[in-house]
């Protein structure tokens, strides 16, 4: 009897452990995810934009939007250092899904269409800081300068913060969906609140897919 719960309590063992994920193998499929050298040709074609638009020199923002939602997505690129300073968290629009739960968080949709609560790929200006409702009661409008995201002032998409947004990756789940605007965690914010308070030129924030 003691060895037959002896072979069963090692079975149930073995089950378990095998139906773990490998951390080793979650960070490896993680680095494999992430384009280092993707983002960089995106901060070189983006130095240019900022160059001929007069925009802040110092700094852009770059989203790729193909990362899974549970991943950090948001980096803030230094152009002087020519690297990343900062990378965090950032939601999507929800689009027909529920929202701020994470149904799209492999595949979003995207749109440029009002009441499509889609987030909108393309190039924007950071506009006016101003009061918002979420986060830290902190928000910058934007200003679409694309075809896929010139509603995006008349949509009241803007970047702000949100409670529900993670600090840290959370891979495989997702981040909580929003109706469009491109939200960060609130500790996120106050970080980027104080680098675009400084700033003097508008500030280029770029969520792509390619």
């Amino acid at each position: 009897m003691k060895s037959l719960l002896f072979i069963l309590l090692t079975v149930m063992s073995f089950s378990i452990i095998s139906c773990q994920v490998d951390p080793a193998t979650l960070s490896e499929t993680k680095k494999l995810t992430f384009d280092y050298e993707k983002t960089k040709l995106k901060a070189k074609e983006a130095l240019l934009y900022c160059q001929n638009k007069k925009f802040n020199m110092d700094y852009c923002i770059l989203a790729d939007m193909s990362l899974h939602s549970g991943l950090k997505r948001f980096f803030v690129w230094d152009f002087k250092k020519d690297t990343i300073s900062f990378s965090f968290m950032v939601s999507h629009g929800c689009g027909d899904n529920p929202w701020s739960y994470d149904y799209s968080r492999e595949k979003p949709k995207f749109s440029n269409v009002d009441g499509s609560h889609c987030s909108s790929l393309g190039k924007y200006k950071i506009g006016q800081r101003a009061w918002s409702d979420w986060g830290i009661h902190v928000k910058y409008v934007l200003h679409g300068l694309e075809s896929t995201n010139s509603n995006a002032l008349s949509r009241y998409i803007v970047f702000h913060s949100w409670e529900q947004i993670p600090d840290n990756e959370v891979y495989p789940n997702g981040t909580p969906e929003g109706w469009g605007c491109p939200s960060i965690s609130n500790a996120s914010m106050e970080i980027m609140d104080e680098m675009l308070k400084k700033t003097n030129q508008p500030t280029l924030l770029w969520m792509y897919l390619d």
